[in-house]
């Protein structure tokens, strides 16, 4: 019998994307075989996009791009026991190899020998989930329940980034939380602070249009759009910065009082000057999460977090995430926003892919209207009744 094959969106250059035929064999007996139908398209994905590599790490074979999907099990390995035909999931796309000390210890996020789908860190590149069908190990794979439609399931991929940063942040009861950049992933983790009981979440971006985006749709408390400066030395980039932090602390909150020093700062953009920022406004003892993969090497004003106990933690993407996301956008309350309102435009087909990519690329659109997050969708037979 031949072995059936799909379609692959593959990228073999800059802004060279090629639909192609794959071969893909039953799954084995500890995978499933999945058809891939909602994925949100992510900044990495851009990067490779846009330049066949991301920072210092080159593209080395075609490679699929995604990793933010949900799809339809269409069949399971012989093993699994906890999955049937027609089940909604969504993929943890991030293998490690579960056998070193960081995996031991729960940490598998920071798995040296981790092998992620649309990332060509490792080699062979694990392809991305821009693909009709993908084989997949069952234990990364995550049953959504009905209320939850596929779209929210590709959600959680970039909600998980959100989650682990704010279990890393150890936030106080009651805390006030600022977060830099009001992109997907900076709006996602102003939610969870706040569903996590913060009792005031200020986000700042330089897009007036996010920054009320979030406030009008619940993502946040408080916003601020922080001014286009450009200094011309560092003097003047830590004045600018530190008139960043004075002018958001001189923000009010719902009861009148002043925002001042905050407990905890996500900085979700990786540009300098933010980064400065959040250490002028981090309160003695507080906490900088750094989330953003921005400039590389950077000059921080290390004494003013030194001399106050600042703490600057890495939060690199997820680990024991899922079940808490699935729970997050399955409720209602008043303190979880609409999530569906981040998907602002969708694409439909491999075939739109070039179309998607590109206004990925983009903070508006020829309307005017604010692009957030870009999805591609790959029709199928169930797709109407699983939405």
């Amino acid at each position: 019998m031949a072995t059936p094959s799909f379609k692959a969106l593959v990228l073999h250059g800059a802004k060279d994307l090629r639909i192609q035929n794959r071969q893909l064999p039953k799954p084995s007996h500890n995978e499933l075989q999945v058809a891939v139908r909602t994925t949100g398209l992510c900044g990495s994905d851009l990067h490779y996009y846009s330049h066949y590599r991301n920072g210092d790490i080159a593209v080395k074979e075609p490679m699929s791009l995604g990793h933010e999907s949900a799809g339809v099990v269409t069949d399971v390995g012989s093993a699994i026991r906890n999955f049937k035909i027609g089940d909604k999931v969504a993929m943890e796309v991030g293998l490690p190899c579960e056998e070193c000390e960081r995996c031991k210890q729960g940490r598998y996020n920071i798995c040296k020998g981790m092998n992620f789908r649309s990332s060509a860190k490792a080699f062979p590149h694990a392809q991305g989930t821009l693909q009709e069908r993908i084989n997949h190990p069952a234990k990364w794979c995550h049953k959504l329940p009905n209320n939850v439609s596929l779209e929210l399931g590709a959600l959680l991929e970039p909600l998980s980034v959100a989650i682990h940063s704010n279990r890393r942040a150890q936030l106080p009861p009651q805390s006030t939380v600022l977060v830099f950049g009001a992109g997907a992933v900076g709006l996602l983790v102003a939610a969870i602070a706040k569903i996590d009981g913060s009792a005031t979440v200020v986000i700042a971006d330089i897009d007036h249009g996010r920054v009320e985006f979030a406030v009008q749709h619940g993502f946040a408390h408080k916003g601020y759009t922080v001014p286009l400066k450009r200094g011309n030395d560092i003097d003047e980039h830590l004045t600018i910065a530190k008139d960043t932090a004075a002018a958001i602390g001189g923000l009010s909150r719902t009861d009148g009082s002043r925002v001042g020093e905050v407990d905890v700062v996500f900085e979700c953009t990786g540009v300098p000057s933010c980064v400065q920022a959040a250490i002028y406004a981090t309160r003695p003892g507080g906490r900088v999460m750094l989330i953003g993969m921005g400039t590389p090497i950077q000059t921080l004003p290390i004494s003013a977090a030194a001399l106050r106990e600042i703490d600057l933690v890495g939060s690199f993407r997820y680990a024991n995430t899922y079940a808490k996301g699935i729970e997050v956008v399955s409720r209602k309350g008043p303190n979880t926003p609409d999530f569906s309102k981040l998907f602002t435009h969708r694409f439909c087909g491999l075939e739109e892919a070039d179309e998607a990519f590109e206004m990925a690329g983009k903070t508006k659109d020829a309307n005017g209207q604010l692009i957030l997050k870009v999805v591609i969708e790959l029709p199928g037979e169930d797709r109407a009744r699983l939405l």
